[in-house]
């Protein structure tokens, strides 16, 4: 295993439930209307400190798309998914984001608590 190199955000941010890794600035929010299967999850257009797994074709209530999950580099916790292709037209604008179900608000108080896996 190599060196861990880790991403410090400043300002407004959400960080991993588990270890408190920094992965996204506030300001990178496109909503906070999204849903995993039990509860809430936040769509950003950036994300830092995370890795990806393998792409798959995930049928999602919005139909199918091909997605990538995403875990936090400081504890290997899956913290959501990366959309990387979404055949429907009005689903392209998710093409390229990512959604975090598992953070912690940048005052520390918990900004959601979701317990679910990406399938």
């Amino acid at each position: 295993m190599g060196r861990l190199f880790v991403i410090t955000l400043e300002g407004s941010f959400y960080s991993c439930k588990y270890c408190k890794t920094h992965l996204a600035l506030s300001k990178n929010t496109v909503s906070k209307t999204f849903h995993c299967r039990h509860g809430k999850a936040y769509l950003f257009d950036k994300v830092v400190n995370v890795t990806a797994g393998e792409k798959e074709e995930r049928l999602m209530i919005t139909g199918l798309h091909t997605v990538v999950d995403i875990f936090c580099v400081g504890c290997g916790s899956l913290v959501g998914w990366k959309y990387e292709a979404a055949p429907a037209e009005s689903q392209k604008y998710k093409e390229g984001k990512f959604i975090l179900e598992r953070l912690i608000g940048e005052t520390g108080r918990l900004a959601m608590h979701v317990s679910c896996l990406a399938q």
